[in-house]
C-alpha cells in the first residue's frame, strides 16, 4: 500500500466522519482512529516487513491531511455491509441519479444500498437487516474487493 492509498484513506476518514477505520490486503494492514481534535492514529502491522520508516511516514501522512475509510471496525451496535464481490462501486443507479442511500436514512432487509459492476454485470447489494446507515464506507466509481467495507448500519 503506497503512501498516496495512506493519504486517500485519511482523507476518506475525515470526509465521513467515522471515528474508525480498518483496511487488509494480503499481509498489510492499516487501522486509521480518529479521536477528539485533529490526532489521528494509524497502525501498519506488516507480516515480515520492518516498516519503521513506513509507520513514520505513515504517521506523518495523517497529522497532515484527514482521514478516508474502505473497511471499518463495526462498533458493537453496528453491523458492517462488505463487498461480496469484486468490481467497482455504485451508489446510485447511473450517473448524475441520487444514490440508493444516505448516511442517516432508514434501511430494510432486501433494500438496495449500491451497485457493483463486476464483469459488465450490475449486481445490487442489499441490506441484510433493518436498521440505520451511519457511515457509508466507500467512494463512488472506486475498485473494491471481496470483503471490502460497503456500510456501517445499526440495526434496530
Amino acid at each position: 500500500m503506497s503512501n498516496d492509498e495512506i493519504k486517500e484513506l485519511i482523507q476518506l476518514v475525515v470526509d465521513s466522519g467515522i471515528a474508525e477505520l480498518e483496511l487488509q490486503r494480503g499481509d498489510n494492514r492499516v487501522r486509521i482512529r480518529r479521536s477528539m481534535g485533529a490526532m489521528h492514529e494509524i497502525t501498519i502491522p506488516a507480516a515480515g516487513h520492518s516498516s519503521n520508516s513506513t509507520s513514520d511516514s505513515m504517521a506523518h501522512a495523517s497529522a497532515a491531511s484527514p482521514s478516508p475509510n474502505v473497511a471499518a471496525t463495526p462498533a458493537a451496535n453496528e453491523v458492517i455491509v462488505k463487498s461480496p464481490i469484486v468490481g467497482t462501486y455504485y451508489e446510485g443507479p447511473k450517473p448524475g441519479d441520487p444514490p440508493f442511500v444516505k448516511v442517516g436514512d432508514s434501511v430494510e432487509p432486501g433494500q438496495v444500498l449500491c451497485i457493483i459492476e463486476s464483469m459488465k454485470l450490475m449486481n445490487e447489494i442489499e441490506s441484510d437487516v433493518a436498521g440505520t446507515i451511519v457511515a457509508k464506507l466507500m467512494e463512488n466509481g472506486r475498485a473494491v474487493e471481496y470483503g471490502e467495507a460497503l456500510f456501517a448500519i445499526r440495526p434496530r
